[in-house]
């Protein structure tokens, strides 16, 4: 919230003081303060990403690039605020102390955003779909922290972006967050999981946690100035061996059976 509100008090500073030092009318502030508006935001996109702005895309991480998840964060931390998320969190606590590989439903736009900027204390990269790491220098500094494509129309690639999240996690460099749906519900009800999702956790040795967001939907349809209740459950951690000893499947079904038991009660 504190950059929105920076970035508006200067817009609107702007606004006001160029017109009267000039002699314009002030009827000139209203383009005057959306052009700063969009300045401000641009640079503040584009500052976070020089430190990102040679990152090899085409290689893996040998490790998180130094203030790329804070670069991350305060991106995110925009966004956010612009969305009027008001969070509820449960679970907490119940978070483990090593990298883990997080799984939830998807509802949203909203959901990695949420998580990233609530979890506050996790380093924590999300595994997404190509365009959403295209994005002009976003996509940079968000690979530089340890996000990942994954191309499920392309089995072989999408084998890839698992194995790569695989080694994040045993190399310690970043917990990893995936959505097994593949794509957001909208409606709120699941979709069909993808249990591929689940070989990350396998294949690493690492904790499970399985999470579930509710009403990250409404949020799209609201701004900062009608805040939308959210909530996010850490609902159980599976430890690493009871991971290893349950097939992709039955990973897939048990955290669904999970997550519907708070879905079909929604608060």
């Amino acid at each position: 919230m504190i950059y929105v509100l920076l970035f508006f008090l200067l817009s609107l500073a702007g606004a006001l003081g160029l017109p009267l030092g000039c002699g314009f009318s002030l009827w000139w502030g209203i383009p005057i303060f959306l052009g700063l508006e969009l300045v401000l935001h641009v640079l503040f996109v584009f500052l976070n990403w020089l430190p990102a702005r040679n990152v090899d895309r085409e290689k893996p991480l040998e490790k998180q690039l130094p203030g790329a998840m804070e670069s991350v964060r305060r991106i995110d931390s925009l966004l956010c605020a612009y969305g009027g998320l008001r969070p509820k969190i449960t679970g907490l606590k119940k978070l483990p102390k090593t990298p883990y590989l997080l799984v939830c439903n998807h509802r949203s736009f909203y959901d990695p955003l949420m998580i990233l900027h609530y979890l506050k204390g996790e380093n924590i990269a999300f595994v997404s779909k190509p365009s959403n790491l295209a994005i002009p220098m976003i996509g940079d500094i968000a690979y530089a922290a340890g996000f990942l494509p994954i191309d499920r129309e392309n089995d072989r690639n999408a084998l890839r972006s698992i194995l790569t999240a695989a080694d994040y996690l045993k190399r310690g460099i970043c917990s990893m967050g995936i959505f097994p749906e593949g794509t957001r519900t909208r409606t709120g009800k699941m979709g069909e999981f993808h249990p591929g999702s689940f070989k990350i956790a396998q294949r690493a040795g690492v904790p499970l946690v399985i999470a579930c967001v509710q009403d990250t939907e409404k949020a799209s349809r609201r701004t900062l100035l009608l805040p939308t209740r959210v909530y996010l459950d850490i609902l159980e951690v599976l430890p690493p061996e009871q991971v290893k000893a349950m097939s992709t499947r039955e990973l897939a079904e048990y955290s669904k059976a999970k997550m519907r038991e708070v879905v079909e009660n929604e608060k």
